[in-house]
């Protein structure tokens, strides 16, 4: 006998219309799979039994008390059942169209896909539907269960007339079955067992078909991806490991590979792999859940996308097209901010352009809709603020679907096509904006330096130690000021409480709170006066939008911790360094770029 842990595993969504069958054909398949818990099959029965409603094998599957008062399932539940060859997580979703959201969830975890169709029924709008969502999602292995055969008779012609006509559909979407099978999920026919009522049909049964689909290449024969889900520190005993934790999507690494993280482009070396209560391991592959170590101390965030050097490197972009399907209760809009989700990353993202709206039941296409409304499948670009790092689908499914959350719901999900042209961002079409109608003053930032004798700067003080960067910013206040220089300090929890009060704290914010303060920076730089910000772990792309937004002024980057990359703005000073060596060497900066005249 095959031990089971040894057995590869498949999963597969089984999807449809609503009341086409497709709980009942799951629950046949835990039934004559001998899947089911002990006694379940029973318990049900004598459920239905003291509550006089008749025995359905689709009350296997229905836990949630909304799902057996409303007969519908919601949510995509998930069980379990296996063959000879293989164990399969079997993905219910659900079929009602207000639900389609859950069912592009479920789907999108799927090596291979069942449609069910009603014989007597026939092919529904919401059929053509999860016809489509199953080719944009990039499932290959496909089965279409025409069920319910007993109510037409077991009938040949019935059946092949959906088989012609939905054929027809699916060819346009450039799917190809791999067979359609007449069942009869209530009776158990052609699913688990060959029927007899249907001799006329000679193909092979549901079980037959699932165990002759072909896995996708191993995940851990791909290019290495992992997402970054956290970073997490360590103070107590000198134990000074910053341990990068995440899962594993495709490929493997291991200790002394060297890694690149997009879209930052930062590089180090695998240090050390590590994980909770577990032996010392040597590398990571698909599917693990741990965290590694890096030879060499940088900034990485929760979202960055770690890669192997020497394999296909990830795209980085802020503008791509893509296939999206609509699903929110407001249609999506132009000029309005979104959250997209890719991997770990949560990124604003806008509408950019529409490409073409697809009716997925007609496949009608118009080119001239402002908007995506509810269950409208979009070919579109997308922007988002900051570039984000992506694979296309068509290499890597796992890093290349996404969904749109507009407020606190999932509005939208698509897959990516194509990486775009690099463009301006959106920092810099608002700073033009802001230039183009800024009313300038008369008087010259030459006469304001020559009043104030000082050069006006906009100073950042960044690190990971937050007390540590407000004493050396306010230290540096304190200084300045003694000098008899124009200078105020701001911090960042001051302008939340302050200027940013409408808008609460998040990482999703944080870009915002960038371009609020680098707005502030312009402002007060332009008045002549020395402005100093405390700003955590600021990152590349941030610098990038606090020099855009603080042109003409420069800026000046005091590294404290010392891991920053390498770059003109940016003094960056070894974490060992006491607060007075540090403001010091500011100091000496400060006279060596003649900021400030006079200085002594």
């Amino acid at each position: 006998m095959v031990n089971l842990n040894e057995k590869e595993r498949m999963n597969i969504v089984i999807v449809g219309h609503v009341d086409h069958g497709k709980s009942t054909v799951i629950g046949r398949l835990l039934a004559d799979t001998n899947s089911l818990p002990e006694g379940k099959l029973e318990s049900v029965k004598k459920y239905c039994e003291r509550n006089s409603r008749p025995f359905e094998y689709a009350f296997l599957l229905d836990a949630l008390k909304e799902e057996q008062s409303q007969g519908i399932t919601i949510d995509s539940a998930r069980c379990f059942f296996k063959t000879n060859k293989r164990q399969y997580v079997i993905i219910d979703a659900p079929g009602h169209i207000e639900f389609l959201k859950n069912m592009v969830t479920g789907a999108s975890r799927a090596e291979a896909a069942a449609l069910v169709i009603d014989a007597k029924e026939g092919i529904k709008e919401n059929s053509k539907r999860h016809g489509y969502l199953l080719s944009m999602l990039g499932i290959k292995n496909i089965v279409i269960l025409v069920n319910k055969m007993d109510l037409v008779d077991y009938n040949k012609e019935k059946f092949l007339n959906i088989v012609d006509e939905f054929n027809v559909f699916l060819k346009n979407i450039n799917i190809i079955p791999k067979v359609y099978i007449p069942i009869s999920a209530i009776n158990g026919e052609n699913i688990a067992f060959k029927s007899e009522k249907m001799r006329w049909y000679e193909g092979p049964i549901f079980l037959e078909v699932i165990d002759s689909f072909e896995k996708e290449e191993s995940d851990e024969n791909k290019p290495f991806r992992m997402p970054v889900q956290d970073i997490y520190k360590f103070t107590e005993d000198n134990d000074d490991r910053r341990i990068i934790a995440g899962t594993v999507l495709t490929g493997e690494i291991k200790i002394g590979d060297d890694v690149i993280f997009y879209p930052s482009f930062k590089k180090a070396k695998i240090k050390t792999i590590e994980s909770f209560n577990e032996e010392k391991q040597f590398k990571l592959t698909a599917g693990m859940s741990k965290g590694f170590t890096l030879d060499t101390q940088i900034y990485i965030k929760r979202g960055e996308l770690a890669c192997k050097i020497g394999e296909k490197p990830s795209l980085v972009n802020h503008s791509f097209k893509v296939n999206l399907f609509w699903m929110g209760k407001n249609p999506m809009i132009y000029n309005k901010k979104y959250k997209l989700k890719i991997n770990t990353t949560k990124e604003i993202v806008m509408l950019e352009k529409i490409l073409n709206i697809i009716d997925a039941s007609d496949l009608t296409t118009e080119s001239n809709k402002q908007q995506i409304d509810k269950f409208d499948v979009a070919q579109c670009v997308l922007k988002t603020i900051r570039p984000i790092a992506f694979d296309l689908t068509s290499d890597n499914q796992k890093t290349g679907r996404f969904v749109i959350v507009d407020e606190y719901d999932i509005a939208g999900g698509g897959i990516i096509l194509e990486s775009l042209e690099q463009e301006k961002s959106i920092y810099d079409e608002q700073v033009n904006k802001r230039e183009f109608i800024w009313n300038k003053s008369q008087i010259s930032a030459i006469e304001r330096a020559n009043r104030f004798k000082q050069k006006p700067k906009f100073i950042v003080i960044t690190g990971t130690n937050n007390e540590k960067i407000d004493i050396i910013a306010r230290e540096l206040e304190k200084i300045l000021f003694s000098k008899g220089k124009n200078v105020y300090y701001l911090t960042l929890s001051q302008l939340l409480s302050g200027l940013e009060s409408d808008i609460n704290f998040s990482n999703f914010d944080r870009d915002e709170h960038i371009r609020r303060i680098g707005e502030l920076a312009r402002i007060i730089t332009d008045i002549g006066i020395i402005f100093i910000t405390g700003i955590s772990e600021l990152d590349d792309f941030e610098l990038e939008q606090l020099k855009i937004l603080n042109k003409p002024y420069e800026i000046i980057v005091i590294d404290i911790d010392g891991i920053s990359n390498k770059r003109e703005e940016i003094y960056s000073f070894s974490s060992d360094k006491s607060k007075e060596e540090i403001l010091k060497i500011v100091e000496n900066i400060l006279l060596e770029k003649n900021i400030v005249e006079y200085y002594i």
